[in-house]
């Protein structure tokens, strides 16, 4: 073939469109990565939250349990809000207390299991205090309450 008989040849065109949509493609592909990219970046300084309550077990009697609130190193989280919850035991109603400086705070639960019965647990879920970087988004150590 002749170069000129190649210049007349308007066929050429027919591949520009696909090659546009493979770059199209392939860039929103590549923003797409980016971009959760940078926004798992902006979790990194998220600190999650845990509950550590003692005792671990109790029975159906009143009981007073202390609770801290730690990060995953284990330092204490003063003015963190705890809250108690039935979970498969059953509470009179739901418990709120705040942590002190210390990071710990006190629960006075009374549990009660349901008929045939022999255990169950107690839910904690903590509201981070403000302004700071803290997160409780997974869940947290429960407690195990037993038949007397």
């Amino acid at each position: 073939m002749e170069p000129r008989a190649l210049a007349g040849d308007e066929r050429a065109i027919e591949g520009l469109p696909i090659r546009l949509v493979i770059a199209l493609v392939v860039g929103v592909a590549s923003l797409s990565v980016m971009m959760n990219t940078l926004g798992g970046i902006q979790t990194l300084g998220v600190t999650e939250l845990d509950v550590k309550p003692t005792p671990e077990v109790i029975d159906e009697a009143s009981t007073d349990v202390t609770v801290e609130v730690v990060g995953p190193q284990g330092d204490r989280v003063a003015n963190a809000t705890v809250v108690a919850t039935g979970g498969t035991a059953t509470l009179d109603s739901v418990t709120t207390v705040r942590t002190d400086a210390n990071g710990t705070a006190t629960l006075s639960l009374s549990p009660s299991l349901g008929p045939n019965q022999d255990e169950g647990t107690i839910q904690f879920d903590v509201k981070p205090p403000a302004g700071g970087q803290y997160a409780d988004e997974r869940g947290n150590t429960d407690v195990l309450v037993v038949k007397k």
